[in-house]
């Protein structure tokens, strides 16, 4: 086993780019993943032996360490030496928790492998299929770890054989998920077997493991094993101790990432079309397929740290060229340029400054300008295309108001709510101009609850709400009426509009970032026109608005040009806050019609076209059936056969839903939907109910209308509380006669 220690030594492994395993490590929460690195930290000789499995050391927060829960992303580099040769490994350990999965999501970009870990009583959870999904969507390779043996050997008391059948199961299980999300040309070759190394199984809190080819090596079986549990418990202490030193878990775990998965070189060519619409025949397209650190600079942001001392610092995968200290770069999206102030390696808690990463390797970079998580970071001066966006599995459905306990900690509120916001896009923080409350909303309860204590750990003392669940508008159909009239409060402008109802195959094209504003006109039109579009109803859309869509099909009018951005203003406006509960429009189409604009600018400023585009996108949007979505989530339940009838009762109570309730030897999985309004305080209730025998998950599923009975009910408390009218405005309300 080498030991570099000294950051020269993997700098010099991270120029091979043939050894490098960039890999992260993923599971359903409390599957041992954070326990499971500690004992590769521990081999490389970057914590002790002694307290690895314990120490955590990856949980870096206190909170994490208190909680026994990864919250954030943790990156380290780390050598192994397999086969007489020295192997670089990159290696983020990510959270499990559903509420934290969009760091799943960000880190899954920056690798090309990855460990699924699997506890060996619970087998794969909700979690496991979504993080696996996930990996997979992304082209990264997995292998798999199957934890806690101990557990059905100590508390189920299984024999060899029944051990064996209960990895089978678990196998099959896993492979029937590859089989389902992975590309096309990597659903066979990409299923994990036990013959070729690439399951691994054992005890991350005891410190070891194996696979197949390690126990032949070592001649050990699974009798060996359960031999080593067997005896009073001060010889199992010595025993296990033995079996820890005789089967090293780091063992099996690091040679499956040197031999099973891939380096940059094999990997980049594969993921590149996933991930990066670029031109492969371009320099850069080629520095990426080639792994070249001498092309063009490319490098995706998967993770911002905000520092007190270094700034703003982007964490994320070279994918061409080189980072250097001093190296002038843009990025992308933002249409910005910045310079590098420093380059460094991460290493958990710890950043080394080194002077370069080239291709192939995962760097932090600090001293660029409002970068955000996504961004591209490329060489100046070359036309370049930025990376796909992040597809999150989840959207933001909880949300709580929030405020400073005093009014003179405002600029620190600032501060902290945009560190907060920067480091994690999965939380959304507005301000409510209508009732004045500043609004964060989260993934779900704990999200928030984590959020309000780093405000705490800031020094700023906040005032948080009672957990408000968002809810979204739509229209039952296409607006079935003549264009509708808007006039400008001075009466010297006219727009004409009408309102579609988006298919759901434009909405998911939209969230998945194939149909944005970033993108070129021609891009966009090309994407359109794949889904069915129409030509000149492609060309015409002209802004993208969470999942709405303006066109412009305004012919031969003049002025159009001069206002078209404040009728984008109007727009945004319209969407985010719809006339029914002022909560934000989900799928409309709103298409400009016609339009007459006054010659005189003075009469066409922003206070004239924002009302009038506005006004008359809530009429038609009031004629049209409108009606309130709310978030459902999909909840699965594993519990023993004699618990079922009250985790049943408990859903059906909630205004859940049934869909499904498959066997598992002697444990019933319920599988059902409830809305997220119906979710809060379930914890206790199912601990409570079931005497702790459950093992639940819960995750954002879609977006569903409320039940027609409880439309109207639910649309009166939304407005009650933002101190609205109880009833939502008639369409007249907002009509123009010519």
């Amino acid at each position: 086993m080498a030991r570099y220690r000294q950051t020269e030594e993997i700098v010099k492994l991270m120029n091979n780019p043939e050894i490098i395993r960039n890999t992260s490590i993923i599971a359903h929460v409390d599957h041992g993943k954070t326990t499971l690195s500690d004992s590769l930290l521990a081999a490389a000789g970057i914590i002790s032996t002694q307290t690895a499995g314990q120490k955590l050391f990856l949980d870096s927060w206190d909170l994490e360490q208190k909680r026994q829960m990864t919250v954030f992303a943790s990156n380290v580099s780390l050598t192994h030496t397999y086969k007489e040769k020295d192997y670089l490994i990159n290696l983020i350990d990510t959270p499990g928790h559903i509420d934290f999965s969009g760091a799943v999501t960000r880190s899954l970009r920056a690798v090309d492998g990855a460990l699924v870990v699997v506890d060996a009583v619970e087998g794969p959870m909700t979690q496991t299929e979504t993080v696996l999904m996930q990996a997979l969507r992304e082209r990264v390779k997995p292998v798999l770890f199957i934890n806690k043996v101990d557990r059905l050997i100590k508390e189920i008391k299984l024999t060899p054989e029944e051990i064996q059948r209960k990895f089978a199961k678990i196998l099959l299980r896993v492979n029937s998920l590859i089989e389902k999300y992975a590309p096309a040309e990597h659903k066979k070759d990409w299923q994990v077997s036990v013959e070729d190394g690439r399951v691994g199984f054992g005890s991350a809190l005891h410190k070891w493991g194996l696979n197949a080819p390690h126990m032949k090596m070592k001649k050990i079986t699974f009798k060996d094993i359960i031999e080593a549990y067997t005896g009073a418990p001060e010889e199992v202490g010595r025993k296990v101790d033995e079996l820890s030193k005789r089967a090293p878990l780091h063992e099996p775990i690091l040679d499956m990432f040197c031999e099973h998965l891939p380096n940059p070189l094999i990997a980049q060519p594969y993921r590149q079309p996933q991930i990066w619409p670029g031109d492969v025949s371009s320099p850069t397209g080629q520095g990426m397929a080639k792994v070249d650190p001498n092309a063009p600079l490319l490098m995706c942001v998967s993770t911002i740290e905000v520092d007190p001392h270094s700034g703003t610092v982007a964490i994320g995968r070279v994918f061409s060229g080189s980072v250097t200290k001093g190296k002038i770069v843009q990025l992308v999206s933002s249409h910005q340029k910045g310079t590098v102030q420093q380059v460094y390696m991460s290493m958990a808690t710890d950043r080394v400054i080194v002077d370069r990463i080239p291709a192939g390797n995962i760097a932090a970079v600090s001293g660029l300008p409002s970068i955000h998580v996504g961004e591209t970071i490329a060489e100046d001066g070359v036309e370049v295309h930025s990376f796909e966006g992040l597809r999150y599995v989840s959207d933001p459905v909880v949300t709580v108001a929030v405020e400073p306990e005093d009014v003179k900690d405002l600029p620190l509120f600032d501060k902290v709510m945009h560190k907060l916001t920067t480091e994690d896009p999965n939380l959304h923080f507005i301000m409510n101009k209508e009732s004045g409350e500043f609004l964060l909303s989260g993934m779900g309860e704990l999200h928030l609850e984590i959020t309000a204590y780093r405000m705490q750990e800031a020094a700023l003392k906040v005032k948080l709400s009672k957990p408000i669940v968002i809810y979204r508008e739509t229209i039952s159909h296409d607006y079935r009426g003549p264009a509708i009239m808007g006039k400008s409060p001075n009466k010297h402008n006219k727009l004409w509009i009408t309102i579609e109802k988006l298919p759901e195959d434009i909405i998911e094209a939209i969230k998945a970032e194939k149909i944005s504003e970033m993108q070129s006109r021609d891009e966009r039109t090309k994407n359109l026109r794949a889904l069915g579009w129409s030509p000149e109803d492609a060309k015409s859309v002209v802004a993208v608005e969470e999942n709405n869509l303006l066109c412009n099909r305004i012919k031969g009018r003049q002025y159009v040009d001069e206002i078209i951005d404040h009728i984008k203003g109007g727009f945004r406006e319209a969407v985010h806050a719809s006339p029914l509960a002022k909560e934000p429009a989900y799928g409309l189409k709103v298409n400009l019609e016609d339009v007459t604009v006054h010659e005189d600018p003075v009469h066409r400023g922003p206070a004239q076209i924002l009302p009038m585009t506005w006004r008359p996108i809530f009429c038609a949007f009031l004629l049209s059936d409108p009606k309130l979505l709310e978030p459902l989530l999909s909840f699965e339940c594993k519990v023993p056969q004699n618990f079922v009838s009250p985790v049943i009762a408990l859903v059906q109570k909630r205004r859940g839903k049934i869909l499904d309730m498959p066997t598992d030897e002697d444990m019933i999985i319920v599988k059902a939907e409830m809305p997220v309004s119906e979710s809060f305080g379930i914890a206790d209730e199912l601990r409570s109910s079931t005497q702790g025998r459950a093992f639940w998950a819960t995750q954002f599923s879609r977006w569903a209308q409320v039940p027609e009975q409880l439309q109207a009910e639910t649309v009166k408390q939304i407005r009650e509380r933002r101190g609205l009218p109880p009833v939502p405005p008639k369409p007249e309300e907002f009509f123009e006669a010519e």
